[in-house]
């Protein structure tokens, strides 16, 4: 029976700011190569000789991203769980495992994976795979556990006990993240392993052990699953069900209390990229230790890491700096202290005139397209739209807003109060206030249009939704 990879795409990764935000977190960003996180982590699960389908959990936020990242890389999805509120590992496993005993097959064998990792696919990565398969079907719980290369403190761990054959390992306790004389002393010991976050087991072996040991939570995941109503192509879970859920870890939950846990060893390249000193270490590097990406000059500076999104960062004279420039926000600090980005967003979200900048980007991402802000001002404000092939915008309405569109590539097809006109590159269209409109992109490139919006309220709540093709009216 194939392995059922089960996609974790629901964290909001607040350490990797100003790249990642609440509206589009670490997992669908393109932090180590072309494609996202979460993309990579979908085509690590591609062999069809190894895996079926992934089932995906994430918030209905990111359902349209996690679906058009997949469909990008022709990644087949045997379903996508909205969670209606977070509720932690213990919840999002349970209803998972539920939904694949349901839909699959109750002892189909899960692989547990977040989505934000970076991992070095190799020939001592599938070993590991399928050593900790077959754990898992002869009734294991296996937990994969990195072997620890430095006295790391960002890092849950866990001691490996008896040897139980095939490099699985009993686990004889688990430990929170240490201070570094205690990281040092576990590195020293050789016994302990990181603790990754990423598991294999029976969907039925972590029913049975979720009904005995957290019954709260497995019974609020099965009745969320029971009572899932279908949303397009997701699977939208039951919220009052699913909300009395306890909000924690599959680790405290399950793991360190049952009998069946294991843990794997491994040493395969593994990194959880919580922080920009991470991106920095699985990054390539010039002679003197740098990583630049995007528009980035470095002179007489070492160990550095800058991103800019479209400024020219020129670095001079530094060291052991991380500068990372986003549309609207730059963040300057210690690569060595990358750790205390996570501390300075919430500060950052507990102030009126910087909230946003942890929310959302100057560019959104919708499933038609997206768009940036350009300017804005007292009653008026300047977008670019970016339009797919073949898709459309709701039928919409405004109360407070009038707009004009220029299409400066492709063709738009716009519809005012029932009339279809189409609009092509260098022309314009005037929206009335109160009108009943839509745009489409009828060709086969992507549309670009400048949307000027004048009215005395311009925000994004002012859509009113007659008819939509992505279920948002």
């Amino acid at each position: 029976m194939p392995i059922v990879p089960v996609i974790l795409a629901g964290g909001q990764g607040t350490r990797l700011w100003p790249m990642s935000r609440t509206a589009r977190p670490k997992q669908f960003l393109p932090l180590t190569g072309p494609t996202s996180l979460y993309q990579q982590t979908l085509k690590r699960v591609s062999d069809t000789e190894r895996y079926g389908p992934a089932v995906i959990l994430t918030n209905a936020e990111y359902r349209f991203i996690v679906a058009e990242q997949a469909l990008e890389i022709a990644a087949p999805l045997a379903g996508v769980l909205l969670e209606p509120v977070a509720r932690n590992t213990a919840a999002a496993i349970a209803a998972a495992a539920a939904y694949v005993a349901t839909h699959v097959d109750p002892d189909a064998v899960l692989h547990i994976l977040p989505s934000d990792h970076d991992v070095v696919v190799d020939a001592d990565y599938w070993a590991a795979i399928d050593a900790a398969s077959r754990a898992a079907s002869s009734g294991r719980l296996v937990t994969f556990g990195i072997r620890p290369t430095r006295p790391e403190t960002g890092y849950g761990y866990i001691q490996t006990g008896d040897n139980l054959g095939e490099g699985v390992y009993s686990v004889a306790r688990f430990t929170e993240k240490p201070d570094l004389e205690t990281a040092q002393r576990m590195l020293d010991s050789g016994d302990y392993a990181w603790n990754s976050g990423m598991f294999m087991m029976k969907a039925s072996t972590f029913l049975e052990e979720a009904k005995r040991l957290a019954p709260q939570t497995l019974d609020a995941a099965r009745k969320g699953v029971e009572a899932a109503r279908s949303d397009l192509d997701f699977v939208r879970l039951d919220e009052a069900s699913f909300a009395a859920a306890p909000d924690i870890s599959v680790d405290y939950a399950i793991f360190e209390k049952t009998s069946r846990a294991a843990v794997m060893p491994v040493s395969f390249t593994w990194s959880d990229l919580g922080a920009w000193d991470a991106v920095w270490d699985v990054s390539e590097k010039d002679a003197a230790g740098n990583v630049g990406v995007g528009p980035v000059t470095f002179s007489d500076s070492e160990r550095s890491l800058v991103v800019s999104e479209g400024a020219h960062v020129a670095l001079e004279g530094l060291s052991d700096i991380a500068v990372i420039a986003s549309e609207d926000a730059i963040f300057v600090g210690r690569l060595s202290d990358a750790q205390k980005v996570g501390p300075l967003v919430k500060r950052l979200k507990t102030e009126a005139h910087t909230r946003a900048l942890t929310e959302i980007h100057k560019t959104a991402y919708r499933p038609w397209g997206g768009y940036s802000s350009v300017l804005s001002g007292e009653r008026f404000q300047v977008k670019r739209l970016f339009v797919k092939p073949g898709k459309k915008l709701s039928l919409q309405k405004h109360h407070h807003r009038s707009e004009h569109w220029i299409v400066v590539r492709g063709t738009a097809e716009v519809t005012i109060d029932g009339t279809v006109q189409m609009v092509m590159e260098n022309q314009s269209v005037y929206l009335p206030l109160g009108c009943t409109h839509r745009l489409a992109n009828p060709g086969k490139i992507l549309l670009e249009l400048i949307e000027v919006q004048t009215g005395s309220y311009l925000g994004e709540d002012d859509i009113i939704r007659i008819e939509d093709e992505f279920g948002r009216a």
